[in-house]
């Protein structure tokens, strides 16, 4: 099964190395019947392409969390925004200033105690901002193709270590309590962000050069669904299933469910840093706002909607709700339609909305429960 999957992983990145170069090769009349590339003639339609596949690798990789290993994560976009700072951080070559040490000139021996200890939190948080300085500036000086592979994997490796932080304390926590936990920190790196002025502040970050395109996209999520199914299906991935399915009776057995629901969380984590990465050098401008908790709820819609576990629905959810909004634009614009049709279609997002809620309410367990579960279905 792994030898198969495998070779779909390396004919699909085949496949899209060639629609990549196809779309920036070939060369069509635009309407003043100037000679442009598809993605210049279609770029409203190539930006919907990259959408679907960034939200396919953050719906996948949160699929791994919800659906097979059965806990509740609001801290998706979080992580994503991690991933998107910290590549931009590589292609741009910015660095962070260090803290400053405290002072013991003239101070009483009590407080110069206090300031030993701000010393040594100061020594241990320059320490950590001297190594990612360093590894900013190594991977700055790459060339354009190794520098974005290289941006993509601290962005992914930066998302996974606070995936980490985050799991270990909080991933003994179950439900709603655990949904809470998350939702907090999607909130503090949002706030976080907001407050750092050498990553742009509240004002954003730009000037990221645009290197995602069909072909990185498309093999990030490629690779996503390839590492989660091959991970799930394994001999090692059945104490997620465990997990999900009684982790009292998972404990039982001697199972420890800590180490797989941090595991599955630092995976989720990483996959959704190396999105933001994508994201970023996408629309080349990026803010904290971006990447708030209304982002997070997007992908968990996309988890539900596909179908908790089903890694074939969750990529079926992830296209529609992609490319639903952008629908109802259109038809809020085709004047042949009915007046009262176009101007619901205006406020799209709330029809939006309402579709959701009926398609919730009409299939609670997803459009497409079972599709692509294989052996990890119930």
């Amino acid at each position: 099964m792994f030898e198969r999957t495998k070779l779909s992983l390396l004919f699909s990145v085949i496949l899209f190395a060639v629609a990549s170069w196809a779309l920036g090769h070939y060369h069509v009349p635009d309407s003043t019947g100037k000679m442009v590339t598809l993605i210049d003639a279609h770029a409203y339609y190539y930006d919907i392409v990259i959408g679907i596949g960034i939200a396919i690798v953050l719906a996948s990789s949160l699929n791994l969390v919800n659906g097979h290993t059965g806990q509740f994560s609001l801290g998706h976009a979080g992580f994503m925004g991690l991933g998107a700072y910290f590549a931009s951080m590589v292609t741009l070559g910015i660095q962070f200033p260090l803290v400053p040490y405290p002072d013991f000139a003239e101070t009483p021996a009590w407080f110069a105690a206090l300031k030993a200890v701000g010393w040594a939190l100061a020594l241990a948080v320059n320490s950590l901002l001297s190594l990612l300085n360093a590894w900013v500036a190594a991977a700055h000086e790459l060339p354009a193709p190794a520098q974005f592979v290289a941006a993509l994997f601290v962005g992914g490796i930066a998302a996974a270590v606070a995936g980490l932080l985050v799991g270990v304390p909080s991933l003994r926590l179950k439900g709603d309590y655990l949904a809470i936990v998350t939702l907090g920190f999607n909130e503090i790196i949002r706030v976080v962000i907001q407050n750092a002025e050498p990553l742009g502040a509240q004002r954003g970050l730009g000037g990221m050069p645009l290197q995602t395109n069909v072909f990185w996209t498309f093999s990030a999520a490629a690779l996503t669904i390839y590492v989660v199914h091959n991970l799930v299906n394994s001999t090692y991935g059945r104490g997620f299933l465990a997990v999900r399915d009684d982790e009292i009776a998972a404990e039982a057995m001697g199972i420890n469910t800590t180490k797989y629901k941090v595991l599955a969380f630092v995976t989720a984590a990483f996959f959704a840093g190396l999105a933001g990465g994508l994201y970023a050098h996408f629309k080349q401008f990026i803010t904290p706002d971006g990447f708030g908790f209304m982002k997070s709820v997007d992908f968990v819609v996309m988890v539900i909607l596909g179908g908790m576990g089903s890694i074939v629905g969750v990529c079926v959810a992830a296209v529609l709700l992609t490319i639903l909004p952008e629908l109802l634009r259109t038809v809020s614009h085709i004047e042949a339609l009915p007046d009262w049709l176009r101007h619901m279609a205006e406020n799209r997002m709330i029809l939006y909305s309402l579709l959701l809620i009926i398609l919730m309410l009409s299939r609670p367990q997803g459009l497409f429960t079972g599709w692509g579960k294989g052996r990890t279905g119930k």
